[in-house]
């Protein structure tokens, strides 16, 4: 069985590594080193929740029906996209209005951790299939 969060995982990971070696080689010279390490939260919080989101493929696995992972998994691509994407952006272009954009990115990541907790649980767990947010 495919998974699209494996591969969205993967590719997440992948791209984290290009855009880590990027700020590290080819970014030292041209933005600042408060910009640099803007840069550098995004590429690590990009590894962290690609990580994440083999973790969530591959316990999905064993629950595919589970609606909380379901959500978690898309929960925490949003947040790649929403935080890292907008760090990177804020410290390539230095539009500081960016930074707005980044906390929505932040809750996702929360959201989609909850939702993994949630699951872990026994008792929700075990109701999941009666579960609205099943």
């Amino acid at each position: 069985m495919k998974s699209i969060f494996l591969s969205l995982g993967a590719l997440s990971a992948l791209i984290g590594v290009g855009m880590g070696a990027f700020g590290a080689h080819g970014l030292k010279t041209v933005i600042s080193p408060e910009m640099l390490t803007v840069y550098q939260t995004g590429v690590t919080y990009q590894m962290y929740h690609a990580l994440g989101l083999i973790g969530v493929a591959l316990i999905h696995r064993q629950a595919p029906d589970s609606k909380l992972l379901h959500w978690a998994g898309w929960l925490m691509f949003a947040g790649i996209l929403l935080f890292s994407g907008s760090l990177y952006a804020l410290a390539l272009l230095n539009h500081t209005w960016l930074g707005m954009i980044t906390p929505f990115g932040g809750v996702c990541f929360l959201a989609a951790w909850l939702l993994i907790a949630l699951f872990a649980t026994p008792n929700i767990r075990s109701s999941d299939h009666n579960s609205r947010y099943k």
